[in-house]
């Protein structure tokens, strides 16, 4: 969120924790001459495309003779949907889809029609209704897209750290679940 060089060499750093319900302070001090930091994807608007034209510079790679750890290989998944994390429409599913025939049946013909990436929540994922790479929320990936459709998500405060910072929610579900409610989310917005 934050970033500030202090005159001491020092660096501030403020950030979210707690699932973005609170924000830390983090001082590196002088004596770390490199800091390494990331930033969500989606926490900034896109970037203009009508401005200046801005040089393009090339990195060369280093090379590191005694590097401890060896590439094996690289899979990519091959997919005609959207890319969840960047998707401008994503419908997830939860636990009370009830099985992964129910979620596919249910999730895969209304992405298709809204040209749609899938995602699903832990509960969901952990019972095995879809892949860990579909899962949003606090362990999984952050998205922030126009439009976020919630089926049978319980509305949880992991799930919500992953998706709270979309445009518009439409939550279906029967009824609250562990004390939360997508309901109250979608309310907000």
């Amino acid at each position: 969120m934050s970033v500030e060089q202090r005159s001491d060499g020092s660096t501030t750093f403020q950030r979210p924790i707690y699932a973005g319900n609170a924000i830390s302070t983090v001082k590196a001090p002088s004596s770390i001459p490199i800091k390494i930091f990331t930033v969500r994807g989606t926490a900034f608007d896109k970037a203009a495309t009508d401005g200046p034209e801005v040089p393009v510079e090339e990195v060369k790679p280093v090379e590191v003779s005694d590097s401890p750890t060896e590439h094996i290989k690289t899979s990519l998944t091959q997919s005609d949907r959207p890319e969840l994390g960047v998707a401008s429409k994503v419908v997830s599913g939860g636990r009370a889809l009830k099985s992964a025939e129910l979620f596919d049946k249910t999730l895969h013909p209304l992405a298709d029609v809204l040209g749609a990436a899938i995602g699903a929540s832990r509960a969901a994922v952990d019972a095995g209704y879809a892949d860990n790479s579909l899962q949003v929320g606090q362990t999984g990936k952050i998205v922030a897209p126009e439009l976020y459709i919630a089926l049978g998500i319980s509305g949880a405060i992991q799930h919500l750290a992953g998706m709270k910072d979309s445009k518009m929610i439409v939550a279906v579900n029967k009824g609250e679940f562990e004390g939360y409610s997508m309901q109250f989310v979608e309310n907000l917005g």
